[in-house]
C-alpha cells in the first residue's frame, strides 16, 4: 500500500522498492499495469520528498556560464565573442566584473542559460 514518505525511513523504504520494480522486471512493465503504476507514484513520492529535504540550489552565475559553455563544446573566445571582448569575459569568469542586464540578456538568448541562474548574487 503507497503511503506518503515523511520520514528518512519511509524514503530508503521507497527507494528500495523502486529498485525491486526496476530490476525485478527487466523484460520491461506494461503501461498501466500495477507495477507500472506502483513505480510512477513511488517516483513521485520520492521526487517530492527530495525537493523538500534536500533542495539543490542554482548554480552561481560564473558556475552556469562555465557549465553552459563545456556543455558546447565553447571556450572563452566564443564567450569573448558574445559579451564584446576578452578582457570583459576574463573579468566576468574571474569575478572581476558582475553581469549587466544587457549581458544577461545575451547570454539567456544566445546561450540558452536560464535567466535564473544568471539573476542570482554571486
Amino acid at each position: 500500500m503507497l503511503k506518503p514518505i515523511r520520514t528518512k525511513k519511509d524514503y530508503k523504504a521507497a527507494l528500495n522498492r523502486i529498485y525491486e520494480l526496476m530490476h525485478s522486471t527487466q523484460n520491461g512493465i506494461k503501461v498501466n499495469s500495477d507495477e507500472y503504476n506502483e513505480l510512477d507514484l513511488l517516483t513521485i513520492l520520492v521526487e517530492k520528498y527530495e525537493e523538500q529535504h534536500y533542495p539543490i540550489d542554482l548554480p552561481d552565475p560564473v558556475e552556469a556560464i562555465k557549465f553552459r559553455l563545456e556543455q558546447l563544446g565553447l571556450g572563452t573566445s566564443a564567450l569573448a565573442s558574445i559579451l564584446g571582448s576578452k578582457s570583459r569575459a576574463s573579468e566576468i569568469l574571474n569575478r572581476k566584473r558582475k553581469l549587466s542586464i544587457s549581458m544577461i540578456r545575451t547570454l539567456h538568448n544566445k546561450l540558452k542559460i536560464p535567466a535564473s541562474s544568471l539573476i542570482s548574487d554571486y
